[in-house]
């Protein structure tokens, strides 16, 4: 079986939190295959202690992802602060005989360098098109615990686990090897949290996650971090502000500074994104359609959260018209296929500390070690849905017995998907639209 139907079977995604099906990326040939290590988002420690701890796994998984895209080169981005995983990576890389294709760069230690955009740039001095994808580049972008996934596929072990980081205002920081399916309640606890209802919990980065309604759900394969505050917390009171309580503090406080648009990553590698336009239209009910620069974000949340003196909602105004245009079945048109980054670009880039500080995390940056903790859950929920494109498809029936690792869940016809598979052994007790429940044991 070739490269990409072992990644195919085994239910890999990005496991950056995107969640796209990595075979899906394969099918292409691309000259540079490069691993996306910069783990940028404040507090999260997974790719960087993944990298400490399985260095071989994850070259090898990388190397064989690039070697069947036929990319002549596979470049591992990290940021340069991350000095001793640094030294195992190279040191790793040569023992394997692979330093003619394989290097680890450095990079800054700036917001957002993990933007698969930005990481393109800062690793090749491409830019991506507007509204285009790496390819466009020659460039193919996966995360490291995809290697990680690729590797151990290779092995004929499916996607059944992820890696999360637990931060935050708690006692116990940490990062947990997580079963796919168990309770968010069950990984928070193991960090020994009181009253996890005394608590408001970003799900992903404190970047660009969002405020969960509740924790009664289930870890996916895309987990990658819960960012647990106090309910009057600066970030959390402005992450919950809704859309039309932001349109309305937007149209009386903009100032029209531009400091939105002149500190957007993306507008800084040459994209016609400006936040403060949109900004404007908000204002004064400008036509919807003149307003397709909006499709062009991101959305890191780098203008809501840093850039505006003002602190209004320019992300949450920019994602209003992305879904207005969506609902209008208007898509912007590229005018351009190549781009320059903006002279200013390199004195613009935002640091992260400074953004650390500017959002109150300052006191609960610190290690979140590794931690062997074991999870023994009643029941697991799967969810057929954990990445883009189509829901996966049951292949299994209440009452049936599964093991751990079984397929579950296939991707339908002709769509894009992927499969899903039990992380422990049971008995499938519930199947709907949307999840597969099985008891344990």
């Amino acid at each position: 079986m070739d490269l990409l139907n072992i990644v195919k079977d085994a239910g890999i995604i990005g496991a950056g939190g995107a969640g796209f099906p990595t075979h899906a990326k394969l099918t292409s040939k691309a000259e540079y295959i490069l691993l996306n290590g910069a783990e940028c988002e404040p507090l999260l420690r997974v790719d960087q202690q993944l990298m400490g701890l399985f260095p071989d796994k994850i070259i090898k998984g990388l190397e064989a992802a690039g070697r069947f895209i036929e990319a002549r080169k596979a470049i591992i981005g990290i940021k340069g602060k991350h000095k001793e995983v640094i030294t195992i990576l190279r040191e790793r890389i040569a023992a394997l005989a692979l330093s003619d294709y394989m290097e680890v760069m450095e990079l800054k230690d700036i917001y957002p360098a993990g933007d698969e955009q930005v990481l393109v740039h800062e690793l090749t001095k491409r830019v991506v098109p507007e509204a285009s994808i790496p390819l466009k580049v020659g460039c193919v972008v996966i995360n490291t615990e995809t290697a990680l996934n690729i590797a151990q596929a290779i092995e004929g072990k499916p996607v059944t686990e992820t890696y999360i980081t637990i931060a935050g205002d708690i006692p116990h920081r940490m990062t947990v090897k997580v079963p796919v399916g168990v309770s968010i309640r069950d990984v928070i606890r193991q960090c020994e949290v009181e009253n996890i209802d005394d608590y408001a919990v970003i799900d992903g980065g404190p970047m660009m996650g969002s405020v969960m309604k509740d924790v009664d759900g289930y870890v996916t394969k895309k987990s990658k971090g819960y960012v647990l505050l106090k309910k009057d917390h600066y970030l959390i009171r402005k992450k919950s502000t809704s859309i039309a309580q932001a349109k309305v503090i937007s149209r009386t406080a903009c100032e029209q500074c531009r400091m939105c648009t002149d500190l957007c990553p993306r507008y800084l590698l040459g994209h016609n994104i400006q936040p403060h336009k949109v900004m404007r239209a908000v204002s004064y009910n400008l036509d919807v359609k003149e307003q397709q620069i909006a499709q062009l974000c991101c959305e890191c949340n780098a203008c809501e959260l840093f850039s505006c003196p003002a602190n209004i909602h320019p992300r949450s105004i920019n994602s209003l018209f992305k879904q207005k245009l969506a609902e209008q079945g208007i898509r912007y048109q590229p005018t351009q296929m190549e781009f320059e980054p903006r002279s200013a670009r390199e004195y613009r880039l935002i640091p992260s500390k400074r953004l650390v500080a500017k959002i109150g995390l300052t006191n609960f940056d610190k290690e979140a070690p590794m931690n062997p903790s074991e999870f023994r859950p009643e029941y697991i929920r799967i969810a057929l849905r954990q990445h883009i494109g189509a829901p996966a498809q049951p292949v299994v029936a209440v009452g049936e017995q599964v093991k751990a690792g079984q397929l579950i869940g296939k991707i339908p016809d002709n769509s894009l998907g992927a499969t899903v598979h039990s992380s422990l052994d049971g008995t499938v007790v519930e199947i709907t639209d949307n999840f597969i429940m099985i008891k344990v044991g």
